[in-house]
């Protein structure tokens, strides 16, 4: 049973966003980007917003799950590249991805998590989509790869051959094939990514609170013991990569609303 609504107030302290809506629901809060006309590109706004959300959601004792959104149109099409990269101290890129978090977090995806959109959701714990998602990785359409730890989360998340897919060929999947492949908990309607990651927050919270974090935090240390490499690795690719024709043209081609013309140089 979903709880009433209550408004959330982030800390004094906290960085405040204008573009990150947050709700209670109970123990659950719930976090919703709100940048559409931007596909919910994440500028450095929308990073302090979700670095708030997420430092609330650890420091406050009655708040045991948090849910990740963005609109009923779109989850997030990633970097705003017209702007500088997000980030924030504690949370690292888009004030999430390298935080280190005690309480299960959901991503409610709805329409497309695209780049670093795609990104966010494997930064979280577990993932409900709409019917209508859709999950991809174009970086490689532009000349770039993805910088936020997709390089080594997606093996993690679904089997090695559909994470390579993704990587390599920059097409997006739909969310029937994310849930048949284990990526996805959830299958919803579309429209209903909230309600059905309310449903399963409600689900953790029936759950002791401290055994819940307990078991997150146990699991995701396991999983996490060769983030090291995974970042150097990423590091060491994204360094071949800069400098070259490929990359800048990939760039520019994007701005230009063009087909890029490679060279392999």
């Amino acid at each position: 049973m979903i709880r009433s609504v209550t408004p959330s107030f982030f800390g004094q302290d906290a960085a405040m966003s204008n573009l990150v809506d947050a709700e209670r629901h109970g123990h659950v809060l719930v976090l919703s980007i709100q940048r559409e006309a931007k596909r919910n590109a994440v500028n450095q706004d929308i990073a302090d917003g979700i670095d708030a959300g997420l430092r609330e959601l650890d420091d406050d004792p009655d708040l045991w799950v948090g849910v990740l959104t963005g609109t009923t149109a779109v989850f997030s099409a990633g970097s705003d590249l017209s702007g500088m990269g997000a980030t924030t101290p504690d949370g690292g890129e888009y004030g999430m991805i390298r935080r280190d978090r005690r309480k299960p977090l959901i991503a409610a995806v709805e329409g497309i998590a695209l780049g670093g959109g795609m990104e966010i959701v494997l930064a979280c714990d577990l993932v409900v989509a709409a019917r209508n998602a859709q999950f991809g990785l174009p970086e490689v359409r532009r000349g770039l790869l993805p910088t936020c730890g997709a390089l080594f989360r997606a093996p993690r998340a679904m089997p090695l051959n559909l994470a390579r897919e993704l990587i390599l060929t920059g097409d997006p999947i739909g969310a029937e094939r994310a849930y048949a492949a284990g990526f996805v908990n959830v299958l919803c309607e579309p429209g209903d990514a909230v309600v059905a990651a309310l449903a399963l927050a409600e689900r953790l919270c029936q759950n002791a609170p401290l055994s819940v974090q307990a078991c997150l935090g146990a699991v995701n240390a396991l999983v996490a013991t060769d983030d090291g490499a995974g970042w150097d690795s990423t590091a060491a690719a994204l360094d071949s990569l800069v400098g070259t024709h490929d990359m800048a043209e990939g760039v520019q081609a994007f701005f230009e609303t063009r087909p890029p013309q490679w060279t392999g140089r």
